[in-house]
């Protein structure tokens, strides 16, 4: 049966070895199809396919073990058939939908290396005059450049031998067979040192893991499940492609992989990039003409750092390429065992992307008498995270796909084709742009993030009408002036409440007013900072509002500070006027000129007169400093204007649907921008402001019993803190007050976990309350986007940016990244600070033009 024993290639050692590891697998199957029209003559094609078979030792070879050991044996005859399915007597739709079912189930079935054929023809028979023709082989005998020598000698024999003719084809001079033997002799000692030498050389540190951006987790086992998408380039960008890479002196093959490293650079940020990409291994004339897995796979390794232009990225990937060609000799697997990178089950080894230019002409059969069309097989495996094979055709360079599925929807695909296309043209335009400036974007998405997403443009009057459904308000107001216009409407509802203590609007407005004089009679003036450091109380409130009527912006300290951040806030804003109250001045560093004591002192400033102050002060002055924690660093103060928190307050009373029956609770420290969210949408609607107690933090239970007896309608949370209250609730728990209809948390990520057992908690609500998501910086105003919670919650987001706000996700090069790529959020609009009190540089490099 078989002439002898031989040993196998080292390429084919990998899948024999592959294939011991997973048998009974489909991965490894290679397939080509193609639509038949015309008289086919079936005997004439077996016989060519008989010849071609017996040309070739390796389509009659079989993998076996011998003494542990993967050996090849050649069959000097052996027994096959074309498998013939006639389906003449269906319809044409259910030809067609069978033929497809067939030739994939052909595809998808597994070969066995020890004793079956592993070359599998089929043959559809659709009518007299209509054929499907397909050729599946294992990859341990074939390789792309194979396929295209089997096409053209079945085409040259078919052709003949249909006219009579001998076989046109010269006998062959070796066998893969003795490839094989010859690579294990001579890829030895200094062969193999030198070509090794230059390999680890080159990827010494590589990083192990390319990391795309995914819709999905990687699995902690990779997962083979795929699909693939095809495009096509014009005509035009393929001639712009190729007349670039002559201008550069590369080869198309070069100016591809450029323009793919600097796809995968702006997709992952990521400036060290590992891409496979096949050669066809075939260094000898006497192998161009054989049938085999020669195959090898090169790791091209590109360094974009230093944001280099295309054309200057063109000449290293010329460089690397040249020098991998040189060095093309060594096995892809010994390599891997040579370097024994660390080893992660979820991805392949050395790079997890594939790159390849391949010319499938010669996949392309002319028989005498038949129009043949290829038909593209629908393969449902991906060997890598992603691979793209472009081909170069009359009609211009085809593109195709191979993703994980498990990793990629197929929406991302079709976006990362428009992107690869976007690329392409802005290279041929201008090869010599930084890969940075190189366009990404189609211009419909450019729309879309740019321009659509950030329609949240407002005038003043439009918010004022929706936010508290007034039209007598004028423009450039600042937040006092909004206020005084509610204490003329409802200057008789209860403004704030503190423990057994109230004070109405009126009531509130006139101590305000008295304090401002105050202010104003000691120099108080627009942008003059005052210190306010008090205990929660309502001397709190008018305190805050006191001195945002006189002009000035209030400056919090909490008591609670230690004394070097005391000490640090007092020096760095440089106040000369500090309001507090006495049982505090012994906690106060000595370092204020002017000390108010607001409980101490209030019979002098109750001297003043209650009208609403008249003062300089607009929009464009300051309205707050607070300091940012400094967790990262020296605490830094925040500049907000009047007219970012403006926006912010409107914004907010409309975005939380804030009514003037409500009753809100002010839970944060005034040190914390949150404590703006709860105090002026509230008291800008004529809402009931009632500050917390220190008694309301002993317990959960004290918490919920408070909310209940103080008939909270809106509570405003740190989220950590709903998180603790959360996790001592129970479904449908009835200590969560009934009149409560909107939950408010911020500060940092919400955990998805309680938000649904925060649903469950709710659960027996006619109306539930309506819980949502505040995001963004101290620098934004409190926050830049809201997100509500729909009852059915599957993901925390930070929702869409307020009105008047912009969101833009840029990479590191302020380029707008595609959807689902990592980025840095970058905020603008109308609710952007100042900057930072006294750091004119950090406030140049974090606030950008």
């Amino acid at each position: 049966m078989s002439t002898e024993e031989l040993p196998l290639s080292y390429a084919q050692q990998r899948l024999w070895f592959l294939d011991q590891l997973k048998p009974n697998s489909a991965f490894y199957n290679t397939t080509i199809t193609w639509h038949l029209e015309g008289r086919l003559d079936q005997a004439v094609l077996k016989q060519s396919l008989q010849e071609v078979i017996q040309r070739h030792e390796i389509l009659r070879t079989n993998f076996i073990t011998v003494d542990g050991q993967a050996t090849q044996i050649i069959h000097e005859e052996i027994n096959w058939t074309i498998s013939v399915t006639d389906l003449t007597n269906l319809s044409s739709t259910e030809q067609e939908v069978a033929a497809k079912q067939l030739v994939q189930q052909k595809a998808l079935q597994p070969f066995d290396l020890a004793n079956e054929l592993l070359v599998r023809p089929t043959l559809v028979v659709l009518s007299e005059n209509e054929h499907i023709f397909s050729i599946c082989m294992h990859h341990i005998v074939n390789d792309g450049w194979s396929t295209g020598v089997f096409v053209q000698e079945l085409t040259t024999l078919y052709n003949a031998y249909i006219k009579g003719q001998p076989s046109p084809l010269t006998p062959l001079t070796i066998q893969y067979a003795d490839f094989a033997l010859w690579q294990r002799e001579w890829l030895q000692g200094e062969v193999r040192q030198r070509q090794l030498n230059y390999w680890q050389k080159q990827l010494a540190g590589a990083p192990d893991l390319l990391s795309l951006p995914t819709d999905r987790p990687r699995a902690s086992i990779q997962t083979v499940a795929g699909a693939n998408h095809r495009f096509v380039l014009s005509e035009q960008l393929t001639l712009q492609l190729v007349k670039l890479s002559q201008e550069q002196g590369v080869t198309l093959f070069m100016t591809l992989l450029a323009a793919f490293d600097t796809l995968l650079y702006r997709y992952t940020g990521q400036e060290d990039i590992l891409v496979g990409t096949p050669i066809a291994n075939r260094n000898q004339s006497q192998l161009e003409q054989l049938i085999g897995f020669f195959v090898n796979t090169l790791v091209m390794r590109t360094s974009l750092e230093g944001d280099p232009t295309f054309s200057e990225l063109l000449i290293q990937v010329r460089k690397i390429a040249t020098e991998a060609y040189a060095h093309q000799d060594l096995p892809f697997e010994m390599l891997v065992e040579a370097l024994q990178p660390e080893r992660d089950l979820s991805y392949t080894p050395l790079f997890q992307v594939m790159f390849a230019l391949d010319d499938n002409s010669l996949h392309s059969m002319e028989l005498t008498g038949l129009k043949v069309n290829p038909i593209p097989i629908e393969w449902e495996t991906a060997k890598f995270d992603l691979s793209l094979s472009m081909e170069n055709t009359a009609r211009g360079l085809i593109g195709l796909w191979e993703y994980n599925t498990d990793l990629f929807d197929s929406s991302t695909i079709e976006r990362m084709t428009n992107h690869w296309i976007t690329l392409l043209e802005g290279i041929v335009v201008n090869p010599q742009a930084r890969i940075s400036q190189l366009p990404l974007l189609t211009e419909v998405e450019q729309q879309q993030l740019l321009i659509d997403w950030n329609d949240t443009a407002k005038t003043f009057q439009e918010m004022a009408v929706e936010a508290l459904q007034t039209t007598s308000l004028q423009p450039n107001q600042c937040i006092h002036h909004l206020f005084e216009e509610r204490v003329k409407q409802t200057p008789d509802a209860v403004a704030v409440i503190f423990e057994k203590q109230q004070l109405t609007y009126r009531e509130l407005n006139c101590r305000a007013n008295q304090l401002a004089h105050y202010l104003r009679s000691l120099g108080v003036a627009p942008d003059t900072l005052v210190g306010l450091c008090v205990e929660r109380s309502l001397e709190m409130i008018v305190g805050i509002l006191g001195i945002l009527k006189a002009g000035g912006a209030y400056v919090p300290l909490d008591p609670a500070y230690p004394q070097e951040r005391l000490t640090y806030i007092l020096e760095d804003a440089q106040l000369s006027i500090l309001l507090t109250q006495e049982a505090l001045l012994i906690r106060l560093p000595n370092l204020v000129g002017k000390v108010i004591c607001l409980d101490r002192d209030w019979s002098v400033i109750a001297e003043q007169i209650t009208t609403n102050p008249i003062t300089a002060v607009q929009p464009h002055n300051l309205s707050y400093i607070i300091y940012t924690s400094g967790s990262t660093g020296t605490p830094k103060g925040v500049m907000i204007e009047h007219r970012s928190l403006v926006n912010f307050a409107l914004a907010a009373c409309q975005e939380y649907g804030i009514k003037s029956s409500d009753k809100f609770l002010q839970f944060s420290s005034i040190c914390f921008d949150v404590s703006v969210e709860e105090i002026f949408p509230c008291l800008l609607v004529g809402a009931t402001l009632v500050l917390r107690t220190e008694e309301m933090l002993n317990s959960t239970q004290e918490f919920w019993r408070l909310c209940q007896e103080w008939q909270l309608t809106i509570i405003s949370l740190p989220t950590a803190y709903w998180h603790q209250l959360v996790s001592e609730l129970s479904p449908q728990d009835s200590r969560i007050s009934q009149d409560l209809r909107i939950v408010i948390i911020g500060g940092e990520e919400a955990q998805l976990d309680k938000v649904k057992l925060w649903q469950s908690s709710v659960a027996h609500f006619p109306n539930p309350p309506q819980l949502y998501n505040g995001y963004g910086p101290t620098e934004a105003t409190v926050a830049a986007t809201i997100y509500q919670f729909d009852s059915v919650a599957n993901d925390v987001l930070i929702g869409r940016p307020l009105s008047n706000v912009e969101l833009y996700i840029l990479d590191k090069n302020q380029q707008a990244v595609p959807v689902g790529v990592a980025g840095e959020l970058h905020i603008g609009g109308a609710g952007l600070a100042r900057g930072y009190l006294n750091r004119p540089q950090l406030t140049k490099e974090k606030f950008i033009a």
